[in-house]
């Protein structure tokens, strides 16, 4: 008689792997509002750098982002909760390395909807990730902040990420 030792493990489609797509490098192009929740129509725009990588097997996963002209951005981290089958998402800004409160959600549709509170220059504001636009080469990230518990929301920051082409 045989023994299995290491049988093959089940696919797990709970969406623990919504986000194996981070993985590698991206090209981004970002725009960024010059001022967020003042009214302000000026955009500032800049290209970076993203390097993903899987962490715990795939529950986890993180990106940095290396702008080409200002140095590093920030970093992300996300992480996977099996129970509640939802992603936290963390920010880390180089400005003071701080790990910022989670954004928390999850992809349905093809469409990835996170939400979380935080501060903003002292007042609290709803902040919102939005995935869209997801293929093997090409995805969208925006964020969006709410003075109003979600109500209206301010787009303040767009990242297109594109697959570098070797």
């Amino acid at each position: 008689m045989t023994e299995t030792l290491f049988a093959p493990s089940p696919v797990l489609e709970d969406g623990r792997h919504d986000f194996n797509f981070i993985t590698g490098r991206w090209l981004v192009s970002n725009q960024r509002l010059v001022q967020r929740l003042q009214g302000c129509t000026e955009w500032e725009d800049f290209d970076a750098v993203q390097d993903g990588a899987l962490l715990l097997g795939g529950l986890g996963n993180m990106n940095d982002l290396i702008a080409e002209d200002i140095g590093p951005v920030g970093m992300a981290l996300r992480f996977f909760n099996p129970q509640t089958r939802l992603w936290n998402i963390y920010w880390v800004s180089h400005r003071d390395g701080l790990l910022q409160p989670p954004v928390t959600g999850a992809f349905s549709k093809g469409v990835g909807r996170f939400e979380g509170m935080d501060m903003h220059e002292g007042r609290p504001v709803r902040v919102r990730f939005l995935w869209t636009g997801i293929t093997p080469t090409s995805a969208r990230w925006e964020q969006a902040f709410s003075e109003d518990k979600g109500r209206n929301w301010e787009t303040n920051w767009v990242m297109t990420l594109r697959r570098p082409v070797y």
